[in-house]
C-alpha cells in the first residue's frame, strides 16, 4: 500500500521505519504549479483538517471530499500505520487520538527541518527539464543563511533564464564557502548597527575584506521573538524571556540568527544558563524554530515574522537587519552575477518583498556597496584572541 509513506521516520527514533509502514519518496513531472518546499501527503492533509475542524464531517467539507471517502481513507491509514488515528465512539464526534496529534506535529517539525533541502532538491530536478530544453540558461551557485525571500528570488530568477542553485547554511559557513570558491555568491545578514558590534565583528570581519569582496544590496527584514499566543501578554522584550523562564529554542552555531541571539544576550547582560534550553536545542531555519514553538517543544525562539505567521505564532519585533549578497571581485563581471544584480534592481523584486511580512527592499538593491559604510563595525579592530581560521584570499576565513 502506497498511502501515508512520507516523512514518518521521526516517530521511531529517525530510523526510517514506523510500526506498520516504511517511508517511500518519489517525484513526478506534472502540470500546475508546485514550488519551494511543498510536499503533498493526503494523510496529513486529512489529519490536519480534522484537528482544525473538530470533526470528520467538517474536515471532509473543508477538503471538498465526501464523509465516506475520508472515513474510509482514515481506516486504511490506521491499518497501514498499525496505530489508531481516530477515537471512534458511538454517539460522539470522532476526534484524533493522542498518537495522531503527535504524528501531525512530528511531521510538521520534520518538514520544517527539511524545507531547505526539499527546495534545493526541487530546484535541481526542475533544472533537468530546463537543461534538456535550453542549455543556455545561466547557473548561479549560492550558499546563504536561511531566508524566505531568497526562495522567492530563486523562483523570480527562473523567469529571466537564471537558475539559482541555493544551499542554505549558516552565515559563517556561507562566507567560508565563498572564500574557498565553492560558490559564486554568498548570503549573510547583520543588524543595522552603528559603531562597535563585537559579536558580529569577531565572527564576520575575518571573512570579509574591502577590495577582495563585493557587497550587493538585497533586502531588509525584521527579526523578533516568536511565541505561542498564550505567552503574548508576558513578553515584550528579549530580557522578558529570562524573567518568565520561557524555554528557548536556539539556532545553530555560525548562523546569522545565532550571532544575533548572542548579540542580544550580551546587550542584556544574560548568560546561557539564564534561558532554559539555550544550549540544549538548536534548529537550522526560521521555520524549524517556529514549528518547535508551535508544537510546544519550546516556548520562544528568534526568527522572522513570515515564519511566525505561517505557524500562527505571536511576533515581537526586536531589530531590523540587512540581508547582503557578496561575491569575490573577479566574479562581479560573471554573466550570472550581473543578471542577479539586474533582477534585484528591478520592480519585480520590490513587488515580491512588498507582499512578504516583515520585509522591505534594500536601500540600493542590486547595487555594489562600500563595505565599510554598509558594515560600520568593520572599521573596528577584532580582538586577536577571537581571530581564528586559515588564510584565504589574503584574509582569515
Amino acid at each position: 500500500m502506497s498511502i501515508a509513506k512520507h516523512k514518518l521516520a521521526e516517530l521511531n527514533g529517525n530510523t526510517g521505519r514506523t510500526a506498520g509502514a516504511d517511508v517511500h519518496l518519489s517525484y513526478s513531472f506534472a502540470t500546475g504549479d508546485q514550488r519551494g518546499a511543498d510536499l503533498g501527503n493526503p494523510l496529513f492533509d486529512v489529519l490536519s483538517a480534522v484537528l482544525k475542524a473538530g470533526s470528520i464531517r467538517q474536515a471532509a467539507a473543508a477538503l471538498g471530499l465526501s464523509y465516506r471517502h475520508v472515513w474510509g481513507a482514515l481506516k486504511q491509514w490506521e491499518e497501514t500505520l498499525g496505530e489508531p488515528l481516530i477515537v471512534w465512539a458511538r454517539g460522539q464526534r470522532a476526534k484524533p487520538t493522542p498518537f495522531a496529534e503527535r504524528l501531525v506535529w512530528a511531521e510538521r517539525r520534520a518538514r520544517a527541518r527539511m524545507r531547505p533541502h526539499i527546495e534545493a532538491l526541487r530546484a535541481d530536478l526542475g533544472r533537468v527539464l530546463s537543461d534538456a530544453r535550453d542549455g543556455t540558461q545561466q547557473l548561479l551557485t549560492v550558499r546563504a543563511s536561511h531566508d524566505i525571500a531568497l526562495q522567492l528570488l530563486q523562483q523570480h530568477a527562473d523567469t529571466a533564464d537564471l537558475h539559482v542553485d541555493i544551499r542554505f547554511q549558516g552565515s559563517v559557513e556561507s562566507l567560508r564557502a565563498l572564500n574557498n570558491e565553492q560558490c559564486l555568491v554568498a548570503g549573510f545578514h547583520v543588524p543595522t548597527l552603528h559603531g562597535e558590534a563585537p559579536v558580529f565583528s569577531a565572527a564576520l570581519k575575518p571573512l570579509l575584506r574591502p577590495g577582495v569582496h563585493k557587497l550587493i544590496g538585497c533586502s531588509r527584514r525584521i527579526q523578533g521573538l516568536m511565541l505561542r499566543r498564550d505567552h503574548a501578554t508576558l513578553i515584550h522584550s528579549f530580557a522578558d524571556l529570562q524573567r518568565h523562564q520561557l524555554r528557548f529554542v536556539n539556532r545553530q552555531l555560525g548562523s546569522g540568527t545565532r550571532l544575533l541571539v548572542d548579540h542580544l544576550m550580551q546587550q542584556h547582560g544574560l548568560h546561557p544558563r539564564d534561558l532554559p534550553g539555550f544550549d540544549e536545542h538548536a534548529e537550522e531555519t526560521h521555520v524549524a524554530v517556529a514549528a518547535c514553538v508551535a508544537s510546544g517543544l519550546a516556548d520562544a525562539g528568534v526568527g522572522i515574522e513570515a515564519a511566525a505567521i505561517e505557524f500562527g505564532l505571536h511576533f515581537v519585533p526586536l531589530i531590523e537587519e540587512d540581508y547582503f549578497l557578496v561575491c569575490l571581485k573577479p566574479n562581479l563581471s560573471h554573466p550570472a552575477v550581473q543578471r542577479l544584480c539586474s533582477l534585484l534592481a528591478d520592480s519585480g523584486w520590490r513587488a515580491l518583498l512588498a507582499n512578504l511580512p516583515g520585509y522591505a527592499p534594500a536601500t540600493a538593491p542590486g547595487q555594489v556597496l562600500v563595505m565599510t559604510t554598509a558594515l560600520p563595525w568593520w572599521r573596528y579592530s577584532v580582538p586577536k584572541a577571537k581571530r581564528s581560521g586559515k588564510e584565504v584570499h589574503g584574509e582569515s576565513a
